[in-house]
């Protein structure tokens, strides 16, 4: 029996979806390449994977590969670079009372609660806003081998945003965010939880000297549902050149 361990693990399949309508921009379809996570090593796919411009949903990595359309631009936060603008201090100081905290990746009936409200106030026209408790279970625990739940809670201990994030050997990917849209929604919520998440890799950055990024999915200029990744600046996008700075909007 040979003791010469093999140069590489499992190989991953990869596949291509057939065409959809576009959520993001209207009269366009979209098709996208994607694997499945499987085996011991997913944590470190999923690194490699982030690094490539691919996104995790469930226990899927995948990225677009639409036919005659680049508008979807990976982008990060090199969090080790960043500084918040004036309006995004005034957003931190609004939600000083908030506490941050790590939670496992495991679904709970207060989460399910916040999330669905999220979407019935954001995303009430969507798939996502008719999920049942256990389709909300599969979207946090599917694939979370490294992941956890970034929390928002007041003095009380309730619960006033989340978001779950992907650990990664450069940084974070934060996956999917919920939070109080309506009694919340003069506290820019969305936004803090992604300052929160920067400070986070920041402080390890500087801890082990070393770069650290947030992945945060896909740029789309012209989509009011993802163009706002812009003010995160300085912002890197992911072209034929590699990861490079994107130029502030």
């Amino acid at each position: 029996m040979s003791v010469i361990k093999p140069a590489h693990g499992s190989l991953l399949q990869f596949f291509r979806s057939g065409p959809l309508p576009c959520p993001y921009l209207p009269g366009r379809v979209e098709r996208k390449l994607f694997t499945r996570l499987s085996g011991r090593d997913t944590a470190e796919t999923n690194s490699q994977l982030s690094r490539a411009g691919f996104r995790r949903s469930h226990d899927i990595l995948y990225r677009p590969v639409c036919e005659g359309c680049t508008a979807c631009l990976p982008v990060r936060i090199p969090a080790h670079e960043f500084a918040p603008t004036r309006t995004m201090k005034r957003t931190m100081k609004r939600n000083a009372d908030l506490t941050p905290g790590v939670e496992n990746a495991i679904a709970t009936a207060e989460h399910y609660q916040l999330f669905h409200r999220y979407e019935l106030v954001r995303h009430a026209d969507s798939d996502m806003a008719r999920m049942s408790f256990s389709d909300y279970a599969d979207m946090i625990e599917e694939g979370a081998s490294s992941a956890f739940l970034l929390t928002l809670r007041d003095a009380e201990g309730d619960l006033w945003g989340a978001m779950l994030v992907d650990r990664l050997k450069d940084g974070f990917s934060a996956v999917y965010s919920y939070f109080r849209a309506s009694s919340g929604a003069d506290r820019s919520l969305g936004t803090q939880l992604v300052l929160t998440l920067t400070s986070m890799a920041a402080a390890q950055a500087s801890f082990n000297n070393e770069p650290r990024y947030i992945y945060l999915g896909y740029y789309i200029g012209g989509s009011r549902k993802m163009d706002y990744k812009a003010r995160f600046q300085p912002l890197e996008v992911l072209g034929p050149e590699g990861w490079t700075k994107m130029q502030d909007e």
